[in-house]
């Protein structure tokens, strides 16, 4: 999320509105609802995770030990069995 400047996008109005209530801070306006975008769903991280849980999943029933997935995927033996488990 990229801070803007009130300045620049509001109308001076607007902007002397705010300020009765806050003073130089940062104030989080949220999407509506229908426009709202899930966790990672705009950077594709949760697309990366879902990836990588899959292959971790794939691994294990190919008989790789939870311990050595924990070293190869840098997790700890409780995430990797949380990840087995979920799917």
């Amino acid at each position: 999320m990229k801070y803007r400047n009130a300045n620049e996008i509001l109308p001076a109005g607007l902007v002397e509105e705010l300020q009765k209530y806050m003073q130089a801070g940062y104030i989080y306006i949220p999407a509506k609802t229908k426009e709202h975008k899930s966790w990672g769903e705009l950077s594709g991280y949760r697309k990366e995770l879902e990836d990588r849980n899959k292959k971790i999943v794939s691994d294990y029933r190919q008989g790789v030990p939870v311990e050595e997935l924990a070293e190869l995927y840098h997790l700890s033996v409780y995430a990797i069995r949380k990840i087995i488990y979920q799917k």
